[in-house]
């Protein structure tokens, strides 16, 4: 899973209020070049969502995001979600989806948020909210007391296009996460060929 999201270094954060929505957007992403995706557990068709596009996409990388509570994380494992990522670290959401083969990355924002998180062996972890944590800034002043721990974040919160790079060029950040290319407002309007554009514009910039 490192692998595949060291690859593209972009994580669609989508967020979907109709699990019919989801075949579509799978092959709008494909289409751009991206092979990997994140459904959160906002909306009551996240489960279904994420279990159609496992079904019927199984070269997607899907996974589950706001994963707030041990049963949330069991029920996105079971829905066929991959991976999974919280905007804070619980032990109990950690350890359940531990036990359930889910590769989890919990969200931090602090030296202490990392400190515990390491103290769980989770090494790949969630910078939220990155733009109101600082940005760029904060990852690289973190980077110097636990980068040769061999951690490595994926901020999320505030990104775009316009600043993406900046994060990108940090040696401690694996990926992105960004909703931009995938925009709630696009999803509902059907605008599949512009999602393909955007996201192939993201995955220009990210290399």
């Amino acid at each position: 899973m490192i692998d595949r999201i060291l690859a593209k270094r972009i994580v669609p954060v989508v967020v979907l209020d109709d699990a019919e929505s989801a075949a579509p957007l799978a092959e709008a992403l494909l289409a751009g070049g991206l092979d990997i995706m994140e459904i959160t557990f906002r909306t009551a068709a996240a489960e279904e969502s994420i279990r159609s596009i496992a079904t019927s996409f199984p070269e997607v990388l899907v996974g589950a995001g706001t994963l707030l509570t041990p049963e949330q994380a069991q029920r996105a494992k079971d829905a066929g979600a991959v991976f999974g990522l919280a905007p804070g670290l619980n032990p109990e959401v950690i350890k359940t989806a531990r036990a359930a083969g889910l590769e989890f990355s919990p969200g931090v924002m602090t030296p202490s948020d990392i400190e515990a998180a390491l103290s769980l062996d989770c090494k790949l972890l969630k910078f939220f909210p990155a733009g109101a944590a600082g940005g760029p800034g904060m990852l690289k002043a973190l980077a110097g007391p636990y980068a040769h721990t061999g951690v490595k974040f994926i901020p999320t919160g505030g990104i775009s296009s316009a600043n993406l790079a900046d994060y990108l060029a940090l040696p401690v950040v694996a990926a992105i996460g960004g909703s931009w290319m995938v925009d709630k407002k696009l999803v509902a309007e059907g605008k599949w060929d512009e999602i393909t554009r955007l996201t192939k514009e993201a995955l220009a910039a990210a290399s």
